[in-house]
């Protein structure tokens, strides 16, 4: 959880209230994005999630991914299949973070300059 997170490995605090820590957490290039995209679904695999956003690295996508996690955001789920499968979903606060970060998703959609903005296909489902 983002509370667990407080501290980086070597144990020095990173921030000291919720409000720091959701403000590290969102402020992450790709974080509001991701959970803008997943919670439009009830899951997503990886590859879709990739796909529905351009410009991000596998890398970067990887990272953000697992930042999320952790912070309990989003939850991975592995299954033991062959190929193997992992999907992807907003848990509770991630559903909560996102209905609250809807009012600024919408508010960049409707000023943005560029109409192809990259959110815009999820936010109209």
């Amino acid at each position: 959880m983002i509370a667990d997170m407080a501290k980086e490995s070597k144990g020095n605090v990173l921030f000291n209230c919720p409000v720091q820590g959701i403000a590290d957490v969102i402020s992450r290039k790709w974080s509001l994005l991701l959970v803008a995209v997943v919670g439009s679904r009830d899951s997503m695999r990886y590859k879709e999630i990739m796909a529905s956003l351009t410009g991000i690295s596998p890398k970067s996508l990887s990272d953000s991914l697992d930042y999320l996690s952790r912070a309990g955001i989003l939850e991975r789920r592995a299954y033991n299949e062959i190929p193997p499968r992992v999907e992807y979903s907003l848990t509770g606060a991630g559903v909560r973070l996102r209905n609250a970060v809807l009012p600024i998703i919408w508010w960049a959609i409707e000023n943005a300059s560029e109409k192809d903005c990259i959110i815009m296909k999820f936010m109209h489902r």
